[in-house]
């Protein structure tokens, strides 16, 4: 009997796990109804839509072709359902030199427009929702944030600090040629040597493209802002 009872009690948490992360953002992205900015609480007035930028549409899909999202979300988890904004930087940065602690939960507005809303399966590595930021603002900063993806891509545990990543190499992603005359402007700064350079390929250029436009940290309307933690310390 208490057997039995445990697996009902199993059951039903993972029916609650699942209609409140899977059921629920389901419904609310099927339609999604223009949000208006409101002055006195947005400081703004109008429709509120998520910026885009760089080669989404292809990175993105050179993103789900190579199973990225078997191991990283793109979902700042709202507070119900374990709060990530105490994760360093997951949320947005927790100090941004001209917005501040720009650090929310994901609302289903960051997905607008993209054919697949790819928040993922489990997390084996980190949340790459705000990867874009944490790269330019973090990694690599006084440096090239694509060079600093680039060589993730190409070898992960290239950095000494990074020996136990376990995320894949795509060197695949990428071609050693050998120069022919003056160096290509592609060319990475690290491979190849004094006669081959490494450059990356369409896919590799679009994917990082593609990672570096994560930044879903924009200001959202008060009415999407449903988090009791708005500034995590």
């Amino acid at each position: 009997m208490s057997l039995r009872i445990f697996i009902l009690g199993l059951s039903a948490s993972f029916g609650i796990a699942w209609l409140a992360m899977v059921v629920v953002p389901f419904i609310k992205m099927r339609n999604l109804a223009p949000i208006e900015l409101n002055e006195a609480a947005d400081g703004a007035t109008g429709i509120f839509f998520p910026k885009r930028t760089g080669r989404i549409a292809n990175g993105a899909e050179v993103y789900a072709e190579n199973g990225c999202y078997l191991c990283h979300t793109q979902l700042v988890r709202p507070t119900y359902a374990g709060n990530d904004l105490y994760r360093s930087d997951w949320g947005g940065l927790k100090s941004d030199g001209d917005r501040g602690d720009t650090r929310r939960e994901t609302n289903a507005f960051d997905f607008y427009g993209e054919k697949f809303a790819q928040i993922g399966v489990v997390r084996m590595g980190p949340d790459l929702s705000n990867l874009g930021r944490r790269v330019e603002s973090i990694y690599a900063v006084g440096k090239d944030p694509a060079d600093w993806l680039y060589a993730h891509l190409y070898n992960p545990r290239l950095s000494p600090d990074r020996w136990k990543s376990t995320c894949p190499s795509y060197r695949f992603l990428f071609t050693e040629k050998k120069i022919a005359g003056n160096r290509s402007s592609d060319a990475l700064p690290f491979g190849g040597d004094e006669n081959t350079e490494l450059v990356p390929d369409f896919d590799a250029k679009a994917l990082v493209s593609y990672l570096l436009s994560l930044k879903k940290d924009q200001t959202v309307p008060a009415a999407l802002n449903f988090s009791p933690v708005k500034k995590a310390k």
